[in-house]
């Protein structure tokens, strides 16, 4: 029978209703993230109001019932009649899409919220929300259910603030998750706060067992921000260089300074968007730090006449750097609005650093030895790290002879069809390579645990042979030479075991991947390999269970009496082949974890905490998740 497909089948959603039919659409997902998303629309709303310079407060409340309450000192989002729609503007603002003062009317000079539909969607997806207006001594409510008014605009009150308040209570028809995250959310005030100057955020959680409150405020703004990067690392010179420059209405904010490491960790930021694939702002920033330390080195003699420039990569070497930008129309490449495209910003950034920085070198000449050193001692590790680097260079793809002897390769070309296991130890590698679908499955076994790369230079890192033979698989080369069309495999699968060791094997390797692979984590390349803890035959049947919980649940469902095995696997050498591949390399029956980044800067304080030299930080970190751990062999 063939479906009819005529007009009647075109369907028009009405109002809000494409968000709550394709939620998906405009917060990502209706998982946690989704979730959380929610609050930050509401909290960049009121941040708006502080990038235009009038509020100066925003408190964040998490209720017993799991809704959320955002106040602020601003305006008051206005309450007279829209003279299009006819309803209140308030009305407009949480009804309608693409509507709010962010489109070139004269509300703001800068947004976060660029489409106008931040507030309305958290509308539509909420069992309720209700929003207060502080405005012209009086206070203005309004009452909404799923996106529909339930209660028009009321006066219900006297007041002399000016502000803004929303609560609101998200549908459990729409999300999966319903219980919000006070540390995912500290994260991001904290982060939002830092990039505006002056702004005081509260978050308080009003749960019981879980009651607590976190302020963060400060004057020192982006500056205060690489202290805190750094706190985790050992910086080589006290003062954070910091610079503030406006052309053109774009306002222009860097602060930075270096540490005793050897990775760069640049965070860049647009109308306080993390744009985590860079753009012309950064671009402009590295040729100007570039091309200043270099005559700055050569006006003082700091570089002989033999001397070659040092390079970008030099001059970032141990860097932390904010680049804040304020623009009123900026354009994003894609639509993720991680990218600044406007090709005006490069020559303003590199114009507002260049002049601030020489100044700051000619005034600081004890710093600017350091840093010139720094980059000179990154030059030379440099040149040794190339002859390393020659080693893992292969000619072409196809070569096979060049690629490391521990690697079992698969025979198909094409890499969206290629996965490469990392296995940890030659055991479980020979289990592996029995196991595997030779023509779309590698396995590379690791000898113990790798280089922890955050404690070493390039040079010390290519002398490893364990990360050679990584580097070398993967076919995309690392540093100035990467290049991640070449990438051999689509899947890059840790499979490590599910032990202590296994874990930590596992956290060098993620180490790894984020501080020279970072493109493969956001691109979706990482996966984690879930092999099980135990195994249970019952009239000849096999139950796998991935953790207590699932061997309680099994145990339950099949009985305790009769049972002929029950075998709690100590790592995956113990596994016959059959086993493995039915367990965790079958793409049919398996279960992979893929690794994301879901905020780069507090993925940087963890990598930093776990794998730095300080030891306080990681002590801090087990106080503060100890009674989290879920995994931990005793």
């Amino acid at each position: 029978m063939v479906a009819t497909y005529d007009e009647n089948q075109i369907q028009i959603l009405e109002g809000l209703q494409a968000v709550r039919k394709r939620p998906g659409m405009y917060i990502g997902s209706t998982s946690s993230k989704g979730l959380h998303h929610l609050v930050y629309e509401i909290v960049d709303n009121a941040v708006d109001e502080a990038l235009a310079g009038y509020c100066n407060a925003v408190t964040v409340t998490i209720h017993p019932d799991n809704s959320i309450s955002v106040v602020d000192n601003g305006r008051g989002i206005p309450v007279g009649i829209h003279p299009q729609k006819g309803i209140p503007a308030v009305e407009v603002v949480f009804t309608i899409l693409h509507a709010g003062g962010k489109f070139g009317g004269g509300g703001y000079k800068v947004s976060g919220g660029l489409h106008g539909v931040g507030a309305s969607v958290v509308n539509a997806l909420s069992e309720w929300l209700i929003v207060r207006v502080f405005s012209d001594g009086k206070i203005h409510e309004e009452k909404f259910s799923r996106g529909n008014v339930i209660k028009p605009l009321t006066i219900v009150g006297d007041t002399d603030k000016t502000g803004t308040f929303v609560q609101f209570k998200p549908d459990n028809q729409i999300f999966e998750e319903m219980v919000y995250e006070f540390n995912i959310l500290r994260q991001r005030f904290q982060e939002t706060a830092f990039l505006t100057k002056g702004l005081k955020i509260d978050l308080i959680d009003l749960r019981e067992e879980q009651k607590k409150k976190k302020s963060f405020h400060y004057e020192g703004g982006i500056s205060e921000f690489v202290a805190h990067l750094n706190k985790n690392k050992t910086a080589i010179y006290d003062s954070v260089f910091y610079c503030e420059g406006t052309r053109d209405d774009i306002v222009v904010e860097v602060a930075f300074q270096h540490n005793e490491g050897y990775v760069e960790n640049i965070f860049s930021f647009v109308n306080n968007i993390n744009t985590t694939e860079g753009g012309t702002h950064l671009a402009g920033f590295r040729n100007a730090l570039t091309k200043t330390i270099n005559d700055y080195a050569r006006k003082m003699n700091l570089l002989k006449d033999t001397d070659k420039n040092l390079s970008g990569e030099d001059v970032r070497e141990g860097i932390t750097v904010i680049i804040s930008i304020k623009i009123a129309e900026p354009q994003f490449e894609g639509q993720t609005k991680t990218k600044l495209g406007n090709s005006e910003v490069r020559a303003i950034v590199d114009s507002v650093v260049s002049e601030n920085l020489m100044v700051f070198l000619e005034q600081n000449p004890q710093i600017s030895k350091i840093i010139v050193h720094k980059g000179t001692m990154a030059a030379r590790a440099r040149d040794a790290a190339k002859k390393a680097r020659d080693l893992t260079r292969r000619k072409s793809v196809l070569e096979n002879s060049t690629l490391p002897g521990k690697l079992a390769d698969c025979s198909e070309r094409d890499p969206a069809k290629c996965e490469i296991y990392l296995v940890e130890g030659d055991s479980a590698g020979g289990s592996a390579k029995s196991a595997r679908s030779r023509q779309t499955q590698a396995i590379l076994p690791l000898r113990g645990k790798i280089l922890n790369v955050e404690k070493a230079r390039l040079d010390k890192m290519l002398a490893s042979e364990e990360i050679r033979n990584m580097i070398t698989a993967f076919g995309v080369g690392i540093n100035e030479e990467l290049n991640y069309e070449k990438l051999r495999y689509h899947k890059i699968i840790l499979m490590t075991d599910a032990d202590v060791d296994g874990a930590h094997i596992r956290t060098l390797l993620l180490t790894f991947f984020y501080r020279f692979y970072r493109d493969l984590i956001t691109q979706g390349y990482i996966y984690i390999a879930q092999p099980p803890l135990y195994l249970v035959e019952k009239n000849k049947k096999k139950y796998y269970a991935y953790n207590d919980r699932e061997l309680d649940t099994i145990l339950n469902d099949i009985g305790r009496n009769g049972i002929s095995r029950m075998q709690r696997y100590k790592g995956l050498g113990e596994m016959n082949p059959d086993q493995l591949w039915e367990t965790t390399m079958n793409p049919a029956t398996r279960t992979l974890v893929r690794v994301n980044i879901q905020d780069a800067v507090a993925a940087d304080e963890i990598f930093t905490a776990l794998m730095g030299d300080k030891v306080e930080p990681r002590r801090e970190f087990i106080k503060e998740y100890a009674q989290k751990v879920t995994n931990l062999d005793i």
